[in-house]
């Protein structure tokens, strides 16, 4: 059955009802596991219960031809059909979204970009941390991870519906083979940003915050080309969260030459479509909804403050740097450090053991060389554990164990690289509740601070963020 024909029986059915949002998110989503965490800790709860493993690091002991096929059955059986996505509600999701959250009376609010800085500072504050988009994996039957211009019209179609049911949102197909590996060509990778506040997310500020609480937008303002493919569908052929460039994704990429065959291509991807131009990357903030939110403010009387961030090493140091002095101020030593990876986050534990948390995106040497850097220029640490996320595919792209054991070296007394992480990488399995198993074993370091106030957060990213870029806009 063609997807247009797919979708017009869908929509001519009334009787079918729309997929639930637990359905809809993806659960491989940067926002969805930091949603997670960042739910649990507000609850003073760990993430032991937390243990979805990534696709790619699946079927580890098959010979490579069979482990793609079957990562792509898999990913196809783990993503929606283009009917779901055609009724998916964003409403609904964001009423979700919120209902992670107890309800009670909170002293502020994080919004914006996925970035595990932002979810530990929503969790030193003792506010909710809420994203302003979600990711959705559509099943592509006859897809290839060479194929970007079969991506895009595919995708355009899946787009179409999608957004004639939800006029609130935009959507962001992501088509990168280098970051995704097999499962580009087996599934879409949609991020829907919501273009005006959710109804749901009004709601949620007016009962939850006081008057006066302030709200802090986090934004991720880096560019990458993006093509306007009409009616509120944007394209992106790679994404900088790869750890490539743009270029790296022409057709006469070495780079990606030697990239697409270890992950079911054959070297090259045919005529792609434009490129488009320069824009905000997927993890950017619709224009829409930070006009909503500060119309929204302005009625309310609480004060929007906006944290612009260059790239996440920007914001991951500017975060750990504001941990450590929150530590200090309240008599605690704050010399014992964890270096974080993509899923492997648990705040709950970190501010249970007084740790100072630098968390890296993923995997990538850029990531990687960030927090090394941010190390180089800090006092030492007499104990710093690193928790390496293996990305689950190889590329030139991704740290090797020697950087991450680079970035254990600057323990003074304890230098920890987790093992069970580093055995099999850049392919073993390892949930997020291995986080927190690992943190688990760090000593308590309690009571816990006060709980951080706006003002301090929003002078420590004056004060840290200033060098890398990081810009803090007043209301």
């Amino acid at each position: 059955m063609s997807p247009v024909r797919e979708i017009q029986e869908f929509r001519a059915d009334d009787g079918v009802l729309s997929p639930e949002p637990e359905r809809i998110v993806s659960p491989e989503s940067p926002g969805r596991v930091l949603l997670g965490v960042a739910s649990r800790a507000t609850r003073g709860r760990d993430c032991a219960d937390l243990g979805y493993q990534p696709l790619l690091s699946r079927f580890r002991g098959a010979p490579e031809t069979v482990r793609r096929s079957a990562l792509a059955r898999a990913a196809a059986r783990a993503a929606v059909s283009a009917a779901q996505a055609a009724a998916l509600d964003a409403e609904q999701v964001a009423r979700w979204v919120v209902d992670h959250y107890p309800p009670r009376w909170y002293p502020g609010a994080v919004l914006g970009s996925p970035h595990g800085g932002a979810v530990h500072l929503a969790v030193a504050m003792g506010v909710p941390w809420l994203p302003a988009a979600f990711d959705v994996s559509v099943h592509w039957p006859g897809g290839a991870v060479d194929d970007p211009a079969g991506a895009l019209g595919y995708g355009a179609r899946m787009a179409a519906a999608l957004l004639r049911a939800n006029p609130g949102v935009r959507v962001r197909q992501v088509y990168d083979p280098a970051g995704r590996g097999v499962l580009a060509g087996s599934t879409l990778s949609l991020v829907v940003r919501w273009h005006r506040l959710p109804r749901a997310y009004r709601e949620f500020l007016d009962s939850r915050l006081a008057s006066g609480a302030p709200v802090l937008l986090l934004r991720d303002v880096r560019s990458w080309p993006v093509l306007d493919a009409g009616g509120g569908h944007s394209f992106q052929l790679g994404t900088p969260t790869s750890g490539l460039e743009p270029g790296d994704f022409r057709p006469d990429s070495a780079l990606l030459r030697q990239v697409l065959p270890g992950v079911g291509g054959d070297g090259a991807t045919g005529d792609p479509p434009d490129s488009g131009r320069p824009g905000q990357a997927e993890h950017g903030v619709e224009p829409g909804f930070e006009r909503d939110l500060l119309a929204w403010a302005r009625v309310a009387g609480n004060p929007v403050h906006r944290v612009l961030f260059p790239e996440p090493e920007a914001l991951s140091a500017a975060a750990a740097d504001i941990y450590r002095d929150w530590l200090r101020g309240a008599g605690k030593s704050g010399d014992r450090c964890v270096v974080e990876c993509g899923r492997l986050i648990d705040p709950w534990q970190v501010v249970r053991a007084g740790l100072v948390p630098y968390w890296c995106e993923n995997a990538t040497r850029r990531s990687v060389t960030g927090a090394e850097w941010w190390l180089a220029g800090s006092l030492p640490f007499s104990s710093l554990d690193v928790l390496p996320e293996p990305p689950g595919l190889r590329s030139p792209a991704f740290a090797g164990l020697p950087q991450w054991l680079a970035v254990a070296s600057f323990g003074r007394r304890r230098r920890a690289l987790d093992r069970v992480a580093a055995r099999g990488y850049p392919v073993s399995a390892v949930a997020t509740r291995h986080a927190t198993e690992v943190l688990r074993n760090q000593p308590y370091d309690l009571p816990a601070p006060s709980p951080l106030r706006a003002a301090e957060v929003l002078a420590g990213l004056r004060n840290s963020g200033a060098s890398p870029g990081l810009l803090v806009l007043n209301p």
